[in-house]
């Protein structure tokens, strides 16, 4: 039978999942799995494959001593209900890890994401409008809140985007610990930040399906200069970064802030919009006796 995974890190979605996951799987002894995102909780149609099939995932990581997956879905209420009871279910005893940023720029990112992934064809503000979820995913405690409810809050580490970019190897050290790594963990500089919007082309089936043949691959990367491909790739990238109007920043941070109130309250700190990048870079932020769960 194929181990289960140690840990997930649950998200948020465009918090630097992806480059966590990146340098938790370059540590020694540490498996994380291929897909990054199984989507296995979230997803009805994935979870229908059953247990088995999600615990093969890990088949390769038998002999690890830890190992994990990163589905940024399973903290995407109201779209995915079902995520923290079935992973109760089936990991009862799994260590959660959730990334946080600054929910303006957050939802910023996703915008471009799902612009890229032409999920999204409108302007920005007319977007927030039309799409609920742009600002849902970014309400932290919203999203938190039946996590540690379930699991309590010596199961769920919160991890801010802002103290990763800043104090990696510090922020690396601590994500080790809580997960009971037994060895100095490594930040490797080397690797990039993985999945940036504002690096991603505009998804083109035809264009796609051109250049992905293996035999052009190989060509365009011996015959054409990167400095001419790169320019290239501009063509599908978003040329400037959208703006948000100040009143409908104004809005946003009035939004948030009542959700991060409520989340700086079970940290045992003062969170805003406008202080969020610079509070969010201590170290060792950690709940306190107000979170849901707390282990009295």
């Amino acid at each position: 039978m194929s181990p289960a995974p140690d840990f997930l890190i649950i998200g948020a979605m465009k918090s630097a999942t992806s480059t966590l996951h990146e340098q938790l799987a370059r540590q020694p002894g540490v498996f994380m799995s291929t897909p990054k995102e199984p989507n296995f909780f979230s997803d009805d149609p994935i979870y229908a494959r059953g247990f088995e099939w999600y615990r093969g995932l890990f088949a390769g990581g038998a002999e690890a001593l830890l190992r994990g997956e990163s589905s940024t879905h399973y903290t995407k209420l109201p779209t995915h209900p079902h995520a923290v009871e079935r992973i109760a279910r089936h990991l009862p005893q799994v260590k959660l890890i959730y990334v946080m940023r600054h929910p303006i720029d957050r939802l910023v990112s996703h915008y471009i994401h799902d612009w890229s992934e032409r999920r999204i064809e409108k302007p920005i503000e007319q977007a927030i409008e039309r799409h609920p979820e742009l600002v849902a995913y970014g309400r932290y405690a919203m999203q938190l809140r039946p996590y540690l409810t379930r699991f309590g809050d010596d199961r769920v580490l919160p991890v801010f985007f802002d103290r990763l970019r800043t104090e990696p190897h510090q922020e690396l050290v601590r994500i080790c610990r809580f997960l009971g790594y037994g060895r100095e963990p490594r930040w490797h500089a080397d690797v990039e930040r993985q999945n940036v919007s504002s690096q991603r082309m505009r998804r083109s089936p035809l264009r796609d399906a051109v250049v992905e043949q293996p035999l052009l691959r190989v060509l365009r990367r011996a015959l054409v200069p990167k400095a001419l491909r790169e320019r290239i790739r501009d063509l599908w990238r978003m040329k400037e970064p959208p703006a948000l109007s100040p009143e409908r920043r104004n809005a946003l941070a009035a939004c948030f802030d009542e959700d991060l109130a409520e989340l700086g309250a079970w940290l045992g700190i003062d969170l805003r919009c406008d202080n969020f990048s610079r509070v969010t870079c201590a170290p060792d932020l950690s709940w306190s006796r107000c979170a849901p769960g707390h282990a009295a």
